[in-house]
């Protein structure tokens, strides 16, 4: 059972949710990459680290923060984003449930090249960078499932690169960036349905177009019935006819 603690990057809230009390009886970790382990390795990752709650606004960890931790996304949703110089932002992902955050650094030991900030309400898994390396070396199935996490990250990089290199079209970016994040939150669902917790300025950073551009597209989409807003929820109803938008 994972024990109750502070975290020194954030506030965190209490109780667990009740669904997530331990990573034994996870009933959602066979479908995330590095959740997804042998009983034996289960055991010992469920030994350590610390379950947290944290409420939206609140910074997991900084670009240029020495690493410490490695945070695994029970439930909700995290922004990972990167600043230049001048300051302007980049967010290069929306961070979901099994996503690990800060693998690169750790396994590096090198300062975290991201910043991670909750957009949703979400459950965190913390744990020690040392006790982490600790499970990778004993358990070569940690090992693989962590390689296969980098693997992923490495693709989400490359597409996005592409899209914004290749894509001529905004309708197509802005497309590409919805079905992206509805499909991880939504897998195998004919109908993609997700919290949209970030503003049109913030979808548009992502596009790579205008703000402007964005509410003109979303408006356009929901004329044609592509997708639904409800709130802060969207709903994608015609993926297809937003997938042939990227091509």
């Amino acid at each position: 059972m994972l024990r109750p603690a502070n975290h020194e990057g954030a506030t965190a809230s209490a109780p667990v949710h009740p669904h997530f009390q331990d990573c034994l009886h996870c009933e959602h970790r066979h479908l995330r990459v590095f959740c997804n382990l042998t009983p034996e390795a289960l055991e010992h990752y469920d030994r350590i680290g610390i379950l947290m709650n944290f409420e939206r606004g609140a910074k997991l960890f900084s670009e240029g923060d020495p690493v410490r931790n490695i945070y695994v996304i029970c439930h909700g949703q995290v922004k990972i984003s990167s600043v230049s110089r001048s300051g302007r932002a980049l967010i290069l992902k929306i961070a979901g449930p099994g996503d690990l955050m800060g693998l690169s650094a750790a396994l590096a030991n090198v300062p975290y090249e991201v910043s991670a900030e909750v957009i949703e309400s979400c459950q965190v898994k913390v744990m020690r960078r040392q006790e982490f390396l600790d499970l990778l070396d004993q358990h070569g199935v940690a090992s693989l499932r962590a390689a296969q996490a980098l693997s992923s990250a490495y693709m989400t990089v490359f597409y996005d690169a592409k899209r914004l290199a290749l894509s001529n079209s905004a309708a197509g970016r802005l497309a590409r960036v919805l079905l992206d994040w509805g499909r991880a939150v939504s897998p195998g669902h004919a109908e993609l349905r997700f919290t949209m917790t970030l503003t049109h300025e913030e979808l548009a950073n992502m596009a790579g177009i205008s703000r402007e551009t964005v509410t003109r597209l979303l408006s356009q989409f929901r004329r044609d019935q592509w997708l639904v807003v409800k709130g802060s929820s969207m709903t994608i109803l015609q993926p297809d006819q937003l997938e042939r938008l990227t091509v």
